[in-house]
């Protein structure tokens, strides 16, 4: 498919749609997050929502009869109908202005702030951008944006694009082991249906991924809760994320990071245990 099969006209209708949930801070959600990520501590009502966190509320609730057949929603409702079969979250940026306590009565307004279409290497490339307002009792607690892609199948014979070299210099390490049991929990906390987190004859077969992929919002808890873990006492403001390439439940993988020279952000990144960065990020620290 050429960027002129795409009708950016048609798909920029989109822009500046927007929607409102409400939900409960549940307090058992947040003991379920902790537990399948193996948190040092559990926090409880009252206690400060951990950064990131916010991903397993608010879900998007559809009927099963409207259930794509990669899983999602089907196209065309809140989001733009782009016709390009791999959809991934790509990367964001949030700002921590409040914590938002466990157990709150909270709301969240999402709006499409832009679309775009590009072609890469893969063929072509759409970008969708969505603005997010966490907030409870009438302030605003996290603001975010969240970056969508979708791209096409790869072609066959098609040479794989070649991945990037992760950091060698970390001072913090911190290794998972992906299985489809802990992607399986965080799909069900997160309300995902999409397939390619625990179907492995989809994601093999019509995908054409080698295993089942971890979700990126997953490993982007993951990085902040490494953080969490090594500086418990910092004060997360800002934390930014780009997906540079995938990570599967076939082999482990390693959170890092690095605090800077001036003790104000941190660099953290994900990598296979071929030292292929797969995701990066930084958090600015208050």
């Amino acid at each position: 498919m050429s960027n002129s099969d795409l009708d950016l006209t048609m798909l920029r209708q989109w822009v500046d749609k927007s929607e409102t949930h409400e939900d409960h801070i549940n307090p058992a959600f947040a003991a379920a997050l902790a537990a399948t990520i193996d948190g040092p501590r559990r926090p409880g009502a009252g206690d400060a929502l951990p950064p990131l966190w916010h991903w397993i509320y608010f879900w998007t609730v559809c009927p099963q009869s409207e259930v794509g057949a990669d899983g999602h929603p089907k196209r065309g409702g809140f989001l733009p109908p782009v016709p390009l079969p791999r959809r991934m979250w790509a990367g964001g940026r949030l700002r921590f202005e409040t914590p938002l306590p466990i157990g709150a009565a909270a709301h969240k307004t999402s709006r499409i702030a832009s679309v775009d279409v590009k072609h890469g290497r893969t063929g072509a490339l759409a970008f969708v951008t969505v603005q997010h307002t966490i907030g409870h009792g009438g302030r605003a607690c996290i603001v975010e944006e969240h970056d969508i892609v979708y791209r096409e199948m790869p072609q066959p014979g098609a040479a794989p694009v070649a991945p990037k070299v992760a950091p060698a210099d970390a001072q913090w390490r911190r290794r998972v082991d992906p299985d489809p049991v802990l992607l399986f929990r965080y799909s069900a906390l997160t309300f995902n249906g999409h397939r390619i987190h625990y179907d492995r004859s989809y994601v093999t077969g019509v995908e054409g991924y080698p295993g089942l992929i971890v979700h990126g919002p997953l490993i982007a808890t993951l990085l902040a809760d490494l953080l969490a873990r090594e500086m418990p006492q910092a004060v997360l403001r800002e934390f930014n994320f780009r997906a540079v390439g995938s990570l599967f439940d076939t082999e482990g993988f390693e959170l890092c990071g690095k605090l800077a020279a001036d003790g104000k952000s941190a660099e953290l990144w994900a990598q296979n245990l071929r030292g292929e960065l797969a995701m990066q990020a930084e958090a600015i620290l208050g």
